[in-house]
């Protein structure tokens, strides 16, 4: 089933009431609105998540709960699922230029491989076994797949072409969390479980960290075409900018203040930042121009009070497109102006 939404652009002062979904046959809204379209996932109760769109236009994603990996043909509105091993519980994939998928399997210390031409799985197993859970995963276009491992406190590189994998300790209790490359290939890391993001250098495989305010938890962030560093405080309910350059922190208050839950992020192609806040139901995601240092549109995602969360968003170039998925067992893409 999909469904799909077209939501008008809101005021700053519009965003403190919770945005309404207009369906699709409602009186026209102007062109530069956001549009959003959700897909029902065929297998229930699976947590999709994470998805993340190849060359041929297919978004693939992972069912934690649910042990598989599939992808959603958009136009056609078709599923195809990949079985894994029983116990992954993936967490988090990425699809490199070569078709291939590789995932994260968060309860057997492992990435894996997918040849969706094969369905041939390659594992890649943790050279530590204390470090069982890897989490979130991206690569940097220089043939290395990093990740986090939360509970293990671990941000770990895979290279490619050996299989051999390095891993470095962020400290007991930091909770690594999520992960982006930076145009410099630097590596930044949410340090979830304390107030502070931390980078490695690609030139001197060394990892540094930069403070946050106190009480802040950065759970998932975007790093912008200016160098800067964009993150959503879980905690507090702000949206922050961390300048590498001086270290010098901004923040803006979220609509829904410390209630927000900033969780998933993502940035586009034309200056803005885009948030779930997961703590008002329906949740909803927001845009933040990051020029005006203002919050423009607001997109409520599902209706009314079911509980569900929006834990992971990736921007799409191509298509202007950012995908997730719900834990109302959907996937969902909003098309943005």
């Amino acid at each position: 089933m999909t469904l799909t939404y077209a939501i008008a652009p809101l005021t700053l002062a519009g965003l403190v009431a919770l945005a309404s979904p207009r369906i699709s046959d409602s009186p026209a809204l102007p062109a530069s609105a956001p549009e959003l379209n959700e897909w029902t996932v065929p297998w229930p109760d699976s947590r999709p998540r994470d998805p993340y769109v190849d060359q041929k236009g297919r978004a693939w994603f992972v069912g934690q709960t649910g042990d598989y990996v599939a992808y959603l043909e958009p136009r056609s509105g078709k599923f195809e699922r990949y079985e894994i091993e029983p116990g992954t519980h993936p967490h988090n994939l990425v699809v490199d230029s070569k078709g291939l998928v590789w995932f994260t399997g968060n309860r057997n210390g492992r990435l894996v491989r997918l040849d969706p031409a094969s369905r041939k799985l390659t594992d890649f197993p943790m050279p530590d076994a204390s470090v069982d859970d890897p989490h979130t995963m991206i690569l940097d276009g220089a043939g290395n797949a990093w990740f986090t491992a939360q509970q293990a406190g671990v941000v770990g590189r895979l290279d490619i072409a050996t299989g051999k994998i390095r891993l470095w300790q962020t400290g007991e209790g930091t909770r690594p969390y999520g992960i982006s490359v930076d145009q410099r290939r630097r590596v930044w890391i949410d340090l979830f479980g304390t107030n502070a993001m931390a980078v490695i250098d690609p030139e001197t495989m060394k990892l540094a960290r930069y403070p946050l305010p106190e009480g802040a938890r950065p759970r998932r962030h975007a790093a912008t075409a200016d160098g800067a560093v964009w993150y959503g405080d879980y905690a507090r309910g702000y949206i922050g900018r961390l300048d590498p350059a001086t270290g010098k922190v901004e923040e803006f208050l979220m609509p829904s203040g410390s209630r927000a839950l900033p969780y998933a992020v993502a940035a586009d192609d034309r200056g803005r930042v885009w948030l779930a806040e997961t703590g008002v139901q329906p949740n909803r995601i927001l845009a933040f121009d990051t020029r005006s240092r203002k919050f423009t549109d607001s997109v409520a995602v599902g209706g009314g009070n079911s509980p569900n969360t929006i834990r992971h968003m990736v921007f799409h170039a191509p298509t202007r497109e950012i995908w997730f998925g719900t834990d109302r067992n959907t996937i969902g893409r909003l098309s943005v102006p």
